[in-house]
């Protein structure tokens, strides 16, 4: 903190009330204002600039640096991570390899029970994890509209299994951020370690609930094994990922582990009941090879083996002071002196790194249907379409930092904690409010992980428990996003039909919210009486 006080105005509550203009000001200017994300971030980031200065006497040299930190972790790590994860996606797409992969699935079983876990369930997250940003929705309620769904249905289908793999969208960005942050006591792998006392049991719920949808108890009962495998295989390797590993792979693994596991047993087993929604058309049924299927699923084969390797206690020394790739990290003054603030550019150990190495050997192996000409075209599509994104989600981040230096978040963090043992029953509302009104879960971590850490510390608490809770509330909260059903509405052509599809959904949200909540708060109960 850079500010000469964080309580400006000699009141707890009427000093937090100011430091929560930022917050209250980029959401209004999202829901009543109907701001583009853009135009609310820049707006919200013009007045807690002033805010900055008065009342809370934060110096220009420090603000300065505050909202340079916060756009260079908007473009680095951030930007470079969703570029090169988007980029590896809409390669697969031109290739035609993602008409494969839709294929190979569909050949799995005709039964459209295993079909939604396979699409909705398994490929959908693995979708979130590799690409995020509503590409699971469009793309897996239409193949399963295509399938014989009703569209509307298929999309909350694909909401609510979202809820599994929400928390972990493109290459796990949404807690890797965290780190961006310096919050005391709070890191990225503690927070995926800490992730594993709730998300788990959601994740291993959300296949039960699915079915339940679509065929009531009659389809548990039928699909029983098809649904332990898929349960069990992503749950558990989910925990082992989030906890050794990190927030990366989360999304990528426990996918393609559960999806190859559930592809398996439908090989030697068949629900005793075919379940169709409509009869199979044998003609339009695509077949391929061996072969083929193998080619279009290596680019994300590639990318789970990269980042696995990135992610290596023996690679990451590789980069420290005097590490053999040491040279490849840049370090910035972005503020020098007391309090000095730094900038890093890991050309080498950078997440988007290890994606880009993937990418380009999979534009390597897929030489003959993707020249590098065409590769590099398709970056510099996938580089303007989201560099608003980007621009967006950096405001955001000058934003947090500017809280952060000033004492804002400090400030409202202890006039919450006023709320004393009873905030973990409320924290994870923080996570889904920040999501349904901003549409991601990068950007409400963003708004609220340091007032969540800071109200740990004065409650004792462990502050990666209450950012996880921040995060578990902002997944079940993306079932119910406008921007997510409205992605969803539109790539199935029923744009203006967003109310028919939230109605489909909340009681869903607001059930698996009302579990992360209670479940949050007895969290807490236990780790007190432990602590005693």
């Amino acid at each position: 903190m850079f500010s000469l006080t964080h309580d400006p105005l000699g009141s707890i509550w009427l000093s937090a009330l100011v430091a929560a203009i930022p917050i209250v000001l980029f959401l209004l200017g999202l829901t009543v204002l109907k701001l583009k994300g853009l135009h609310a971030a820049l707006l919200t980031l013009v007045a807690t600039l002033v805010l900055s200065f008065y009342p809370f006497n934060l110096p220009f040299a420090a603000a300065f640096a505050a909202v340079v930190s916060g756009f260079w972790a908007g473009f680095w790590p951030i930007g470079y991570i969703i570029i090169m994860a988007m980029w590896l996606y809409r390669l697969t797409v031109a290739t035609g390899k993602i008409e494969v992969i839709k294929g190979s699935l569909t050949m799995v079983s005709a039964d459209q029970r295993i079909q939604l876990l396979l699409i909705g369930f398994c490929f959908g997250a693995f979708l979130e994890g590799a690409a995020g940003f509503g590409v699971p929705i469009a793309i897996c309620s239409v193949m399963l509209a295509a399938l014989g769904f009703n569209p509307l249905q298929a999309a909350m289908l694909c909401l609510v299994a979202n809820a599994a793999a929400g928390a972990w969208g493109a290459i796990g960005i949404p807690v890797a951020i965290v780190d961006t942050f310096k919050l005391d006591g709070v890191t990225a792998l503690g927070v995926s370690r800490a992730t594993n006392t709730t998300l788990p049991i959601v994740a291993a719920s959300v296949p039960f609930l699915l079915v339940w949808i679509l065929d009531g108890f009659k389809g548990i009962k039928e699909t029983l094994p098809a649904l332990l495998v898929t349960s069990v295989v992503f749950t558990v390797s989910q925990m082992v990922v989030s906890y050794f590993l990190g927030p990366e792979l989360v999304d990528i693994v426990p996918p393609l582990l559960s999806l190859a596991a559930l592809a398996a047993l439908c090989t030697q087993w068949k629900p005793k009941n075919i379940f169709r929604l409509v009869a199979e058309d044998e003609s339009n049924k695509a077949k391929f090879s061996t072969g083929q299927i193998v080619d279009a699923w290596m680019p994300f084969v590639l990318l789970s083996i990269a980042v696995i390797v990135w992610s290596m206690p023996f690679f990451k020394g590789m980069f420290i002071k005097d590490g053999v790739l040491s040279f490849t990290t840049i370090t910035l003054d972005v503020m020098p002196g007391e309090g000095e603030v730094k900038a890093a550019l890991d050309l080498g150990k950078a997440t988007g790194t290890a994606i880009l190495v993937a990418t380009l050997i999979t534009i390597g192996m897929s030489s003959k249907t993707l020249s590098f000409g065409k590769a590099f075209g398709v970056l510099k599509e996938t580089f303007k379409s989201f560099l608003i994104a980007i621009i967006t989600i950096s405001c955001i981040l000058a934003i947090a930092k500017l809280m952060t230096f000033t004492g804002m978040t400090k400030v409202l963090g202890e006039a919450i904690a006023e709320t004393g043992k009873i905030f973990p029953l409320l924290s994870p509302i923080l996570g889904w409010v920040g999501v349904f009104m901003t549409g991601s879960v990068v950007n409400n971590n963003t708004l609220f992980a340091g007032v969540q850490s800071t109200v740990a510390g004065k409650l004792g608490i462990d502050p990666n428990m209450l950012v996880s809770a921040n995060t578990a509330g902002g997944a079940m909260g993306k079932l119910v996003s406008p921007q997510s059903i409205t992605i969803a509405t539109g790539a199935l052509g029923k744009t203006g039909e967003e109310s028919a599809v939230l109605k489909l959904v909340l009681r869903y949200s607001i059930a698996l919210l009302v579990f992360v909540c209670v479940w949050t708060f007895i969290l807490s109960l236990v780790l007190e009486a432990g602590a005693h």
